[in-house]
């Protein structure tokens, strides 16, 4: 008898141990993987937040509905920082320290990142796929940061000059958020007509949540510039386009990926036509989609009521990367094999006409391509291939 106690408490001994080797990986059970997002649902960029998030939940439920990543549902919590970095570290600190997440998967915003990741990467919580192209969410360089999207500087360093020659400006000019986002644009303008030696004529900056860019554009027409590069996001642009066509100054307006989204249009009216922008993604409209880009957008409108955008497709993306990273790490999840699973992913073009990714132990960058589109007609058109920097 006591042999067999002996066995039976080596068992249990062996169990414990399992068990707590086990709940050691924070947000990963035998049947769920919880991940966070952070999204602004309450401030200037609101509608992006909305957006994204349906994208994420869309694709969440697509997976637990269909099937299971080796036998765990995926959970999916959403806090709001109203775009705000402050509010950024106390959801982050509520998501990593309170509901354990896994990984964090495409926050939005530059400064709110910048703000969260600390708190993440104590606690080994992975930055996954930031709705950001600041060069600071893959450099420098860390185990747990991965980034999809060209950045602001490469997109601005590498069509600013074409588009210089395009337009044959002479006195270019920038109005740029005055945060880590807006000066990412800034430098990469800078970079860009230092290729080609020439210099910004005029720089004028805005705060963060701002509505009256008068002074602004003032500035840039009392400096005869034709070319204006945009540090802008959705009313930032918005404002600053009308504001100058009300005055009648009408330069070429040239944004990044930030402010390429159909709420420019839609918010903006006919003023935006002519505006130029980068981009990584086009956007889903219906008229123009092929049929499985309309079954999946009649999908998001049925669950949602509302037709999907750019920033929709950034979020069902981020979560279908996450689900084959996680497939193929296999059924041990932990931070360690996500990892090295990831620096051996390839994910192939989406649907969306998005561009390769790729990822290694040394690149934490999934593409470096962005491509050119306008404003006609109340809708953006491409007008370039991918450009690699």
């Amino acid at each position: 008898m006591p042999g067999i106690f002996r066995l039976l408490a080596a068992c249990a001994a062996l169990c414990l141990s399992a068990g707590g080797a086990f709940a050691q990986q924070q947000g990963v059970s035998k049947n769920e993987i919880v991940i966070g997002t952070i999204q602004d649902l309450s401030g200037p960029l609101a509608g992006f937040g909305k957006q994204a998030r349906l994208g994420m939940q869309l694709r969440v439920d697509e997976l637990n509905e269909q099937g299971s990543i080796h036998g765990r549902k995926l959970k999916l919590l959403v806090e709001d920082d109203g775009y705000d970095p402050r509010k950024a570290v106390l959801a982050a600190q509520k998501l990593v320290n309170q509901d354990k997440i896994f990984l964090m998967a495409g926050h939005l915003g530059t400064a709110q990142n910048m703000a969260a990741m600390p708190v993440q990467f104590e606690k080994g919580v992975v930055n996954f796929m930031p709705i950001t192209a600041a060069r600071e969410m893959y450099e420098p360089f860390h185990k747990l940061k991965f980034s999809f999207a060209a950045t602001y500087y490469d997109q601005m360093r590498t069509t600013l000059p074409k588009m210089v020659k395009d337009k044959n400006a002479k006195k270019i000019c920038t109005i740029y958020q005055d945060d880590e986002f807006g000066l990412e644009v800034l430098r990469g303008a800078e970079a860009g007509l230092k290729s080609i030696n020439m210099e910004l004529a005029e720089k004028t900056s805005f705060k963060r949540g701002a509505t009256d860019f008068s002074s602004q554009v003032a500035r840039m027409k009392g400096a005869g510039c034709d070319l204006v590069v945009m540090g802008t996001i959705i009313r930032e642009t918005i404002g600053t386009i009308a504001e100058s066509r009300k005055t009648g100054f009408n330069p070429t307006f040239f944004g990044s990926s930030a402010c390429y989204t159909d709420l420019i249009h839609k918010l903006g009216g006919a003023a935006m036509n002519g505006l130029y922008a980068t981009h990584t993604v086009q956007h889903p409209y219906l008229d123009e989609a092929s049929d499985k880009i309309r079954f999946w957008a009649n999908k998001y409108k049925t669950k949602f009521n509302e037709d999907p955008t750019v920033f929709s497709v950034y979020g069902y993306n981020i979560i279908d990367m996450f689900i084959q990273a996680a497939q193929k790490a296999g059924p041990n999840l932990t931070t360690d094999s996500f990892v090295k699973t990831m620096e051996g992913m390839t994910f192939p073009p989406d649907m969306f006409g998005g561009a390769i990714q790729s990822f290694t132990a040394q690149k934490r960058l999934g593409s470096e391509v962005s491509r050119l589109s306008v404003i006609e007609n109340g809708k953006w058109k491409v007008i370039s291939e991918y450009v690699k920097p």
